[in-house]
C-alpha cells in the first residue's frame, strides 16, 4: 500500500459542486496544492472535471505561470533550526549509490505517479522503524464454512462473499484486544484513536495501488462489512470514490494471496502504526492433535504478516496481536449463520 507524505497539503472538501476523483486529490495533496488553488485549475474531463492529464500539466507550468491567488493564511512561526550532528558537523539524507549503466540497458524514466508512490514509500520507512512478525494460522473452519454459506448469499444479497470480510472481523477483534495498536504518533504524544476504520488495499486496472476506508467497522455485522468490502472495491476499480471514502484509516490490510503470495512485509501507512498482509490459503498436511493421540491430515492454512511502529508498538505487543488475529480465525464459529 502506498504510505502518506509527511507534510503534504491538506485539502478541504469543494466549496461548489465540482467533483475530484481521489487520484487528482492524491497529486494535488503531495504536490502541496490547497483546495481553493485547485479550484482555479481548467478541467478538460467531462463537465469541466479535472484529469489526472490536467493537474499534471498545471504542476508542471505552476512555477512560470502565475495562478489565481488564494487567501492569505497567518503567518507560522519559523521553524526551529535543524540540530547539528553531535561532532559538529550538519546531518544528510543517505544518497542512493550510483548506477553502472551499459550499452545494452534500457532506461526508463518515472513517470510523476511513480516517484509520488517512491517518495511515500521512502518517508514511511524513514519515519517509522519497521519490524514485521508471522504466525501461521489454520482456517479450515472457515473454508468450510464459507463454502456453506457463498451460493446462498449470493442469491439473497446479490454479493460475493469472500474470505476479506472474515479477516477483517478478526483484526477488528484484536483490536479490542489490543487498542494500542490502534495508535497514531504526534510528535511526542501517542494518539489513541477511538474510532476503528480499517484500511483495505484495493489494486486498480492501471496497476496503481489505493486504500479505502471502512469506517466504524466494528459496528458492522459480517453481511455489512462484506457489502462495504464489495462496494469499496467496485468504486475503486471504476475510479467512483470520494475523498471520505479514503480519509480516517487506524489500522490497513492488504490482501496480497490475491496475486497468490504467501507472505509479505506491508509498508505502513501513515501516520498508522499497524498493517497486516493476509498470504494466499493453501492446503497443507498438518499434524492433527486427537484425545487419541497425533493425526496427520490436510488442512488450509495461511500466513499473517503484521508490520508495526517499533517507535511505538513493541514485538511482544506486535507479536501478541497477530497470534490474536490467528486465534480469532482459527476458532471460528462454523455453526454461525450471516442474519
Amino acid at each position: 500500500p502506498v504510505a502518506a507524505t509527511n507534510g503534504t497539503a491538506t485539502l478541504e472538501k469543494p466549496a461548489g459542486d465540482r467533483f475530484y476523483s481521489p487520484l487528482v486529490l492524491n497529486i494535488a495533496r503531495t504536490e502541496g496544492i490547497p483546495m481553493q488553488e485547485l479550484e482555479t485549475v481548467a478541467g478538460t474531463g467531462k463537465e469541466g472535471r479535472v484529469t489526472k492529464k490536467d493537474i499534471l500539466a498545471y504542476v508542471k507550468t505552476r512555477g512560470s505561470q502565475p495562478a489565481a491567488a488564494p487567501t492569505p493564511a497567518p503567518t507560522a512561526a519559523p521553524a526551529p533550526a535543524a540540530p547539528a550532528a553531535s561532532n559538529g558537523t550538519a546531518q544528510r539524507a543517505p544518497q542512493p549509490m550510483p548506477v553502472s549503466i551499459s550499452g545494452q540497458d534500457e532506461i526508463i524514466e518515472m513517470d510523476r505517479m511513480r516517484r509520488m508512490i517512491a517518495d511515500r514509500m521512502v518517508d514511511s520507512k524513514r519515519i517509522s522503524p519497521h519490524v514485521t512478525s508471522f504466525v501461521e494460522a489454520d482456517v479450515t473452519g472457515i473454508v468450510r464454512w464459507r463454502n456453506k454459506w457463498k451460493n446462498e448469499f449470493k442469491e439473497k444479497e446479490g454479493e460475493a462473499l469472500t474470505f476479506t470480510p472474515i479477516f477483517i472481523e478478526a483484526v477488528v477483534k484484536a483490536i479490542h484486544d489490543y487498542p494500542m495498536i490502534n495508535v497514531q504518533v504526534d510528535g511526542n504524544n501517542i494518539v489513541k484513536k477511538k474510532d476503528i476504520n480499517i484500511g483495505m488495499a484495493v489494486a486498480l486496472p492501471s496497476g496503481n495501488l489505493i486504500v479505502p476506508v471502512i469506517h466504524h467497522a466494528d459496528q458492522l455485522s459480517m453481511v455489512g462489512i462484506t457489502k462495504k468490502v464489495n462496494d469499496l472495491a467496485r468504486r475503486g476499480r471504476d475510479n467512483k470514490l470520494t475523498p471520505d471514502d479514503l480519509a480516517g484509516g487506524t489500522y490497513t490490510v492488504s490482501n496480497v494471496g490475491s496475486f497468490g503470495n504467501v507472505m509479505g512485509t506491508p509498508i505502513l501507512m501513515q501516520p498508522q502504526v499497524g498493517i497486516m498482509a493476509l498470504g494466499a490459503i493453501q492446503k497443507k498436511p498438518s499434524v492433527i492433535e486427537t484425545p487419541e493421540g497425533d493425526l496427520i491430515g490436510i488442512r488450509h492454512k495461511m500466513f499473517l504478516s503484521h508490520s508495526y511502529d517499533h517507535r511505538v508498538v513493541d514485538g511482544s505487543l506486535g507479536g501478541m496481536f497477530v497470534r490474536r488475529v490467528a486465534d480469532y480465525l482459527e476458532n471460528f464459529d462454523t455453526k454461525r449463520g450471516l442474519w
